[in-house]
C-alpha cells in the first residue's frame, strides 16, 4: 500500500520534529509563526477554524500562503474524510506550496491514500480514535508519517490524558511506524503553554517511547520542546566516543567498561542524529 502514496521526496515530513499549528483564520500570524523558529508551520483548517469561518479561510489560502514561499515548509491541516468540508479542502489544496497535508481523524488506510492521490502530497495522519489506534499500521503504511492526536483519542475512548494511561497507545503507534518503516511518529500537544520544564519533560518521555517529533500550538512552547528532544550533552560525548571507538577499528571494543556491539551502536548513530536535528 505504502508505494500508492505520494512520497516525501525531499525527506521534509520525515526529517519534523517541531512543527507549529496556527489557525488558518488568522493569516497575519502565518509569517510569525514562520520565523518563530519551529521546524514547519501547520496552517489549521480544522479544530482551529470555527464551522462558519471554514470557506473563508480556505479561500484565503492563496493569497496568505504567497509570501510564506520559500520561507520554511507549511502543512495544511485539512478536515477529516466524512465532514462537509472535506472535499472543498483536498480541492483548495492544488497549486498551494505546501510539503504536505495533515489528515486529522485517520481510521483507514483508504483515508490517507485517497488524500494524496488528490492532492498529490505527502499524508501525515494523526491517530485520534479507538478505531485509528486500531489500525495503526495499516495507516502508516498508507501515509508517509503518522501523529498522535492523544487529546482526541483520550476523549474518544473517556480516559485520562496521563502519561501512564496514554503510554500503551504511543507504544503502539511506535511500533506501527517501526513495522510500516516510517521515521519515529509525531507525539501530541502539551496543552501547558509556558512550562517549561513541563513542556521539556513531555518531550523526553517521547522520545523515551520512542517518539521523533511534538506537535506544538504555541511559540512561546518551541524552545523548551527543543531543549526536551536534545540529547544531553553526556550522551553526546558517550556516542561520539562509541563511534570513535568503531572506527579505531578493534576487534573488540568497550566504552566506559562496557562492550559495544550494533545495537550499542546504533544508539550512539541516533543520538548524534537527534542533537543535529534539534540544534
Amino acid at each position: 500500500m505504502k508505494d500508492k502514496t505520494e512520497k516525501d521526496r525531499d525527506g521534509t515530513v520525515d526529517r519534523l520534529t517541531l512543527p507549529l499549528f496556527v489557525p488558518g483564520d488568522r493569516p497575519e500570524r502565518f509569517a510569525k509563526a514562520m520565523g518563530a523558529g519551529a521546524d514547519a508551520v501547520i496552517v489549521d483548517l480544522e479544530d482551529a477554524v470555527a464551522p462558519d469561518a471554514k470557506a473563508g479561510a480556505r479561500a484565503g489560502l492563496e493569497r496568505a500562503l504567497a509570501p510564506l514561499a520559500g520561507t520554511g515548509p507549511v502543512l495544511l491541516r485539512i478536515n477529516a474524510s466524512g465532514t462537509p468540508w472535506h472535499a472543498d479542502d483536498l480541492a483548495a489544496c492544488t497549486g498551494l506550496p505546501l510539503a504536505g497535508i495533515v489528515l486529522p481523524k485517520a481510521e483507514t488506510g483508504g483515508d490517507c491514500l485517497a488524500v494524496s492521490q488528490a492532492t498529490g502530497l505527502p499524508v501525515v495522519a494523526l491517530v485520534e480514535s479507538a478505531r485509528g489506534l486500531r489500525t495503526a499500521e495499516e495507516i502508516a503504511r498508507a501515509s508517509v508519517r503518522i501523529a498522535s492526536g492523544s487529546i482526541d483519542f483520550a476523549a474518544d475512548l473517556g480516559i485520562a490524558h496521563e502519561r501512564d494511561v496514554l503510554l500503551p497507545a504511543r507504544f503502539a503507534l511506535a511500533m506501527a511506524a517501526r513495522l510500516a518503516g516510517q521515521a519515529a511518529p509525531i507525539d501530541g500537544v502539551t496543552t501547558a503553554l509556558r512550562e517549561e520544564d513541563v513542556i521539556a519533560d513531555d518531550c523526553r518521555h517521547a522520545v523515551a517511547v520512542g517518539f521523533g517529533g511534538k506537535l506544538l500550538i504555541h511559540p512561546a512552547q518551541i524552545a523548551a520542546a527543543r531543549k526536551g528532544f536534545a540529547p544531553s550533552e553526556g550522551e553526546c560525548d558517550w556516542a561520539r566516543r562509541v563511534l570513535a571507538a568503531v572506527e579505531g577499528g578493534a576487534a573488540a571494543i568497550a566504552v566506559d567498561g562496557a562492550m559495544v556491539d550494533a545495537p550499542v551502536i546504533a544508539r550512539a548513530r541516533r543520538i548524534l542524529e537527534r542533537a543535529a536535528a534539534t540544534v
